[in-house]
């Protein structure tokens, strides 16, 4: 029972690290970023086994995350009240041409990384799109306006 609770303390735990380190950083990921994220899974994996390496707690350890991943995802699609905080909400970085400097700063984005995403959807100017947004995956979707 003790490798469950584990399990599921670290679950947690690496769920709101997720949602503190951002959506933006964890769709870009650089590969200093992807080590990092080895060396997280490495260390919550030593937390949470100890000095088990039997293949029942591999199963239970393994379970319990699998489990607990179907469950977040469950409540997520079973009550829209709470896909805010598990998932996210999409954020608009850009309305009418605008950058919306708020929305960037909260999300650590540059104009010239938006400047970026935007030319490699074929969008020469911030000016000719209506809408941009930071979709809850991390990536940047965008909307030209008409005409355009």
């Amino acid at each position: 029972m003790d490798l469950v609770i584990r399990a599921a303390v670290a679950f947690f735990f690496v769920l709101l690290l997720t949602r503190v380190i951002g959506r933006r950083e964890l769709s870009s990921m650089q590969p200093f970023d992807l080590i990092m994220l080895v060396m997280i899974g490495d260390l919550v994996q030593q937390g949470v086994t100890q000095n088990d390496f039997s293949v029942t707690g591999a199963l239970l350890v393994g379970g319990t995350i699998g489990l607990l991943t179907v469950f977040v995802s469950y409540t997520s699609f079973r009550f829209p009240t709470l896909r805010p905080m598990l998932d996210g909400d999409p954020v608009i970085v850009v309305e009418d041409g605008k950058p919306i400097d708020r929305n960037l700063r909260r999300n650590r984005i540059t104009l010239e990384e938006l400047a970026a995403a935007a030319r490699q959807n074929q969008i020469d100017s911030l000016d000719d799109i209506r809408w941009a947004v930071l979709e809850t995956n991390g990536r940047l979707s965008f909307i030209p306006k008409s005409g355009s």
